[in-house]
């Protein structure tokens, strides 16, 4: 596509994602302005009518979702882009997204909190947020960028996820990452992964009737099928049913499981082992690069350090950590807040090895020093 430019560009994180969205098809995005995610809504709206979409700028956060969730439902690959104070804000619409099961994509360009915060700081204080932030039980699938090329990348993968399992996606960067310059190769051509159409006629289909896979045919407004849609507990048909103890119970567990029975397929990480080692470091997003140069330096310095990068967040990769940390006697977790993926890390590696964390707030990024020296000064 020549609107997206040069196949090879220097291109900032937030127009990465913006660009990783029209790839992934992106044919609506609604937002309202926010440090540091403004530029990946200026960079759609400058590319998006020539491709035939509609951007909007909304009046606030929830109505930016609120309008995403509608373009979804009306056959549009929607997206939103927002950080701290407006993901708060569309918490409660997310958590809707979840319930009526509409794909869509949320981009949160990290900044440091509570409230208002630092606005122009990097930070990674949201992660559980992304996956709790929403009432109920729930599953949803959060990616965590940590280059130019991955903003591109998971925002564009993002999209066949949104569809493929009829849910929300959250790409869960920071404001280091949405604000860098990094080289960026755009792929020479892209398959789109379709949500899947209905198979019947009209009269008889059925809206939430879960297929083998659990995700439901899903029709689009104005194509002729008729659909309820509603966020209260529903039946196959889309009608309420809230006082069904059975109805309630049967659809969120297949809201949950048709996500959890995928885990190995939705599992992506980044692996590096080194025979012999006792001390295993685990990282994501902007920690991982620093993570990955303390471990660079260690091993040159002759200490041998395992490390784990967390491309996938959530569904959590309990699996995949558990292996990582049998052997070890120690794993230290890096990440800008004040231990979020710590604690799900500690929990899942049950007493296998100690686990560690090395944390930082207030706005400055790890430096790979500072992870150095949490492994060669053990916690306590």
């Amino acid at each position: 596509m020549e609107v997206l430019g040069e196949r090879e560009q220097f291109a900032q994180g937030d127009v990465a994602c913006a660009l990783g969205a029209l790839l992934g098809g992106c044919d609506f995005f609604a937002a309202y302005p926010i440090t540091p995610a403004t530029e990946v809504a200026e960079a759609v709206a400058q590319m998006i009518p020539k491709l035939g979409g509609m951007f909007v700028q909304m009046e606030d956060e929830i109505a930016a979702i609120s309008a995403v969730i509608g373009a979804s439902w009306a056959g549009s690959r929607a997206m939103t882009a927002t950080s701290g104070p407006g993901f708060s804000l569309m918490q409660e619409n997310l958590g809707y997204a979840c319930m009526t099961e509409t794909p869509c994509v949320l981009v949160n360009v990290q900044r440091s909190g509570p409230s208002t915060g630092q606005p122009t700081e990097p930070a990674q204080g949201d992660m559980l947020q992304a996956r709790w932030g929403t009432h109920g039980d729930h599953e949803l699938i959060v990616l965590a960028p940590n280059s130019v090329q991955e903003c591109l990348d998971l925002t564009r993968q993002a999209f066949d996820l949104a569809e493929e399992y009829r849910t929300p996606v959250l790409v869960m960067t920071d404001g280091e990452v949405g604000h860098m310059r990094e080289k960026i190769t755009l792929p020479d051509s892209v398959t789109l992964k379709e949500r899947l159409a209905p198979t019947t006629s009209p009269e008889d289909f059925v809206p939430f009737k879960a297929t083998k896979g659990k995700v439901p045919e899903m029709a689009s407004f104005g194509n002729g099928y008729h659909t309820y849609v509603t966020g209260l507990t529903h039946l196959e048909s889309g009608l309420p049913s809230t006082d069904d103890a059975e109805v309630h119970t049967n659809l969120v567990k297949r809201l949950c499981e048709k996500i959890t029975d995928n885990i190995d397929k939705l599992t992506n990480v980044e692996v590096d082992l080194q025979e012999g080692a006792t001390v295993g470091i685990v990282s994501y997003g902007i920690s991982a690069r620093s993570a990955s140069g303390a471990v660079r330096i260690l091993r040159e310095k002759g200490i041998k350090v395992n490390f784990l990068r967390l491309i996938t967040v959530f569904p959590f990769p309990e699996k995949t950590i558990q292996e990582f940390a049998t052997g070890l006697d120690r794993v230290v977790v890096a990440e800008l807040n004040l231990g979020q993926i710590y604690h799900c890390v500690r929990e899942v590696v049950e007493g296998r090895a100690t686990v560690e964390l090395m944390a930082k707030i207030g706005g400055e990024i790890i430096t790979p020093q500072e992870i150095i020296d949490s492994v060669e000064t053990p916690a306590g």
